[in-house]
């Protein structure tokens, strides 16, 4: 899932503050949402959050990742 796509799902349930993070470790910004792929997060999946508990880690499109 795009960056973009990841934050609208926060949104969707009622958490408007999330963090991501470059997974590559260069601390490379995240500008453009759409242009990178979330590869990780924190919580994991199924796990309540509040606001600024996500935090993504993200690489740009086209990048080598874990999730193929």
């Amino acid at each position: 899932m795009n960056l973009q796509d990841a934050q609208n799902a926060i949104h969707a349930v009622g958490v408007f503050f999330s963090r991501s993070r470059d997974a590559t470790g260069a601390g490379r910004r995240q500008i453009i949402d759409r242009n990178w792929i979330v590869v990780a997060q924190s919580p994991g999946p199924g796990t309540p959050i509040t606001e600024g508990s996500a935090v993504l880690s993200v690489v740009k499109n086209g990048e080598p990742n874990s999730c193929g």
